[in-house]
């Protein structure tokens, strides 16, 4: 088997699929968690350290002169990416640990015996009551 044919046969896969679908949705949380921190958490934390606007908030390393821009540490941009990461890493958190829990329901609940074998069992302990 080649490669090419080793490939096709693992992109095809279910697990492929899922692995890109989750990518995709990830994506897009990611996205609504940063407009969730930039645009609703951090601006009443501004306003509550007395208008500190923390996209702003920046350590210049050196000032821009003629052509050449400004060299600087974007301080606020970071603390807002380091929300960001928290309230993605408690939210997954959150769903690892929703999701262990009914696994472990499911494989504490004892499974349902087949329906044949349930009637074998009674068609036994029929013949034993004749027999006794």
């Amino acid at each position: 088997m080649g490669i090419i044919d080793e490939f096709k046969t693992f992109a095809v896969k279910g697990n492929m699929v899922d692995m890109a679908v989750g990518i995709i949705i990830g994506g897009a949380f990611g996205t609504i968690i940063k407009s969730l921190v930039d645009d609703i958490i951090m601006p009443p934390i501004g306003l509550a350290l007395g208008g500190v606007d923390f996209s702003n908030i920046v350590w210049t390393l050196r000032e821009a002169s003629g052509d050449a821009e400004a060299v600087t540490m974007n301080i606020g941009s970071f603390i807002n990416n380091i929300i960001a990461f928290l309230i993605v890493a408690w939210a997954v958190f959150l769903l690892v640990k929703g999701m262990n829990a009914l696994k472990k329901k499911e494989e504490e609940a004892p499974a349902a015996p087949p329906k044949s074998e349930v009637l074998l069992e009674e068609i036994r302990d029929a013949l034993k009551a004749r027999s006794g």
